[in-house]
């Protein structure tokens, strides 16, 4: 296993490295220039070269790449162009909206789809699992910001149970964060619910197919203690998958609610920068995200490793 988990390690390095080479290119080619679009269409062209000076675009770009990697590393995402503020602390500002969100999301798909998944397998080709394929299927259509609009229609508009979007703060109000963020996770909950809840399902009856449980059952174990024993853990695999999958989706993805909900989280930080051309805060946060992506697959494989054996001797 230790194999295995250096080989993952590894990879995990050479991603970000990679990733932080395709993201600052890309910044570069991007049309504009940032020190216009602070100053303005009308500044003169002195203004904008002295400003280009002071941000230091005249540099060399591998230069620029060089001090910009070494600050990240060093936790220094630079100041923001347009803010005039650490790049670090809006960041870190933004993360206490999205990242609860994403959690709140996963955690509420990740509850619904096992508990359907598991019961539309233990019920195969009965009324029950056809039922929650049929609504797994609807899930699986609706986008999330439609569904979204259509929540807030009812439990903010109508009902007045939620508002109907903003973010009061953690520190101000910790319960009125939450709630804010309950329907956000719903909308994004749903569509990854209903894709979970099909592939827990197919996982499950794939291993119900398998040489051991056959045995398993001519040796006369019930086929609840089979499901339990036997099926669960070897049908998690897949499943682990496509959660890691799903959740760094929501940590990248979530630009579309926060602009439904009006929630200032990284989606919006993001979208924000690009509108300002303010390249550092755009440079900075999407390789947080891809970071943040690459870690979770890299749990994901720790997970692999505890809950398959067969890695613990063959070291893949």
């Amino acid at each position: 296993m230790s194999v295995f988990l250096f080989k993952r390690l590894l990879t995990f390095i050479l991603t970000l490295f990679g990733a932080s080479v395709i993201i600052f290119a890309a910044m570069e080619i991007l049309p504009g220039d940032p020190a216009l679009v602070i100053l303005g269409v009308d500044a003169s062209p002195e203004a904008v070269q002295a400003l280009t000076e002071k941000l230091g675009l005249d540099r060399p770009v591998p230069e620029r790449y060089f001090d910009w990697i070494t600050g990240v590393l060093g936790g220094d995402f630079g100041i923001s162009y347009s803010y005039k503020t650490p790049v670090s602390e809006l960041i870190i500002d933004s993360l206490k909206i999205t990242v609860p969100l994403a959690i709140m999301a996963m955690l509420l798909a990740t509850a619904i789809a096992i508990v359907l998944g598991i019961y539309a397998a233990a019920n195969h080709n009965r009324p029950a699992d056809v039922g929650i394929m049929g609504i797994s299927q609807l899930g699986i259509s609706i986008p999330s910001f439609w569904l979204g609009i259509l929540l807030v229609l009812l439990f903010a508009v109508n009902l007045r149970w939620f508002s109907a979007g903003g973010f009061p703060g953690w520190d101000r109000d910790f319960f009125g964060s939450f709630r804010a963020l309950i329907l956000p996770a719903v909308s994004l909950a749903t569509v990854q619910a209903a894709i979970l809840a099909r592939i827990t399902r197919s996982a499950v009856l794939d291993v119900f197919r398998e040489d051991f449980v056959r045995t398993a059952r001519a040796k006369g174990v019930s086929r609840r203690r089979a499901l339990w024993g036997h099926v669960l853990r070897n049908a998690l695999i897949p499943v682990i998958t496509i959660m890691g999958l799903q959740f760094a989706n929501l940590l990248a993805g979530t630009v579309v609610i926060e602009s439904v909900f009006t929630l200032p989280g990284l989606g919006q930080l993001v979208l924000k920068a690009i509108n300002n051309r303010d390249l550092i805060i755009v440079e900075g946060t999407v390789l947080l995200l891809a970071a943040m992506v690459v870690a979770v697959n890299f749990l994901v494989d720790i997970l692999y490793a505890l809950i398959d054996p067969r890695l613990k001797v063959s070291d893949i």
